[in-house]
């Protein structure tokens, strides 16, 4: 009887294994306890392998950051960031993050120091609508009303709005709620008019999930953060930035995942987008969602926001 016992071992090792492997794919994930509605993005590859590997969209910053330190330990899913401190603070932050499966979902928790945050997680759907030449144009929605912030509320609820309308023109002076429109969109063309100062930083935020960066950056390099990038993942081709204080514009056309950015009149992203970014509140990617304005960033300002829906 003994002599099957290594076969016993590597039975038990192998259904291990194709355990793990249920980790794999892309999930949405949602905060229980965050004030902000946050929502996080996670890719998990290679689980039940030696070459497990990850990608995390979420609290570490804006970033969409490889985890570097994955690993699945008795059947529950862990990774760790480590930020060491910079010059003034403190000392650096580590936050721990850990997840098991509870049927097809996510059931877990991210500590850093005394901050604790529960999440849920649902794989990603599969959105199978294309940008491929078949939709019409509806009637166009004029968001901003040019008045007031009527028809727009703030993403964290209870906090101050920060914003005023003066002269047709919605103002942020640089520490303000992010809005997010009562109306919710799906697939759509939207033009906007904004206008930013030296130095400072905003977005748009389509379907409340992914982020269309808003930069200062005239004459700079291009790279995932800079103005028309998908934000930290598709960056734009060209910089066809304006300078500082000049009116912009962005026509964006968005159908199921495929997204196309002109900036300026100029085409700068034409691309697939495979999940969340930072400006995330809504984790369900396959349902309308409301526009977002950042306004915590720094100032900018808008005076026209046009969204034109899409249907078959």
């Amino acid at each position: 009887m003994r002599r099957f016992v290594p076969s016993l071992f590597f039975l038990a090792a192998c259904a291990a294994f194709a355990a793990d492997s249920s980790y794999n794919g892309r999930w949405d994930i949602t905060v229980t306890n965050e004030p902000r509605r946050r929502a996080w993005w996670l890719q998990v590859e290679g689980a039940g392998t030696p070459a497990l590997k990850g990608k995390f969209v979420g609290f570490p910053g804006g970033n969409m950051n490889d985890i570097e330190d994955l690993r699945i330990e008795n059947g529950e899913l862990k990774f760790t960031f480590e930020q060491p401190a910079r010059a003034n603070d403190k000392g650096g932050m580590r936050q721990e993050y850990s997840a098991r499966l509870a049927g097809d979902k996510l059931e877990g928790v991210m500590q850093q120091g005394t901050t604790r945050r529960t999440f849920t997680g649902v794989r990603a759907p599969e959105i199978r609508e294309k940008d491929d030449g078949s939709w019409r144009l509806g009637r166009p929605v004029e968001v901003f009303n040019g008045k007031d912030m009527a028809g727009w509320h703030g993403q964290v609820p209870g906090r101050s709005l920060g914003w005023t309308v003066e002269d047709g023109i919605l103002k942020s002076a640089g520490a303000a709620n992010n809005l997010e429109s009562d109306r919710k969109f799906w697939n759509y063309q939207l033009h906007v008019e904004f206008k930013v100062g030296k130095g400072s930083n905003s977005g748009i935020g389509l379907r409340g999930r992914y982020e269309i960066q808003i930069l200062e950056d005239y004459g700079r390099e291009t790279s995932t953060h800079t103005n028309g990038a998908l934000y930290s993942r598709v960056p734009p081709r060209i910089n066809a930035s304006q300078p500082a204080g000049e009116w912009q514009t962005y026509d964006i056309r968005l159908v199921g995942r495929d997204v196309t950015v002109v900036l300026n009149r100029q085409e700068v992203v034409k691309a697939a987008i495979e999940g969340l970014t930072a400006i995330a509140t809504d984790a369900d990617e396959d349902q309308p969602g409301p526009l977002v304005l950042q306004g915590d960033h720094g100032p900018v300002e808008f005076r026209k926001i046009v969204v034109t829906p899409l249907a078959k």
